[in-house]
């Protein structure tokens, strides 16, 4: 396996899923907003690990578990954070009967949500640049 390659893959993937996180953001569709969020982290994890390990990383959704792959030393807020950002992907895959995500996920609900999701993001990408 090409590490380096493999590790570009999932950093142009998650560039282009924060891409379209924005722009769902901007078009008022908050729930999906989250959900490509989500997929941004998940894809520079999934980048950290390959650096980390020089092995494919696993399929998973799992952000914490991904996290922990990757070697990174999270706070118990980081793995909350994790936790609960991980739920978004999986509420907007399978919203429940009464739509309560769609509900939750107001304009000012979502850009703080995403200004984390970015911080958070940006840290990996300086861990995986150091």
């Amino acid at each position: 396996m090409d590490v380096e390659r493999v590790v570009q893959y999932w950093l142009t993937t998650a560039a282009d899923d924060w891409t379209a996180a924005e722009h769902l953001f901007q078009n008022g569709d908050y729930p999906h907003a989250l959900f490509f969020a989500h997929l941004y982290l998940e894809k520079l994890l999934k980048a950290l690990i390959v650096r980390s390990t020089g092995e494919h990383a696993p399929i998973s959704h799992h952000l914490r578990y991904l996290a922990e792959k990757g070697g990174l030393d999270l706070t118990p807020e980081q793995e909350a954070f994790l936790v609960r950002v991980t739920e978004y992907a999986v509420r907007t895959r399978y919203p429940d009967m009464a739509l309560q995500f769609k509900r939750q996920c107001t304009r000012e609900f979502c850009r703080a949500e995403m200004e984390q999701i970015r911080d958070f993001g940006a840290w990996v990408e300086r861990i995986l640049k150091s």
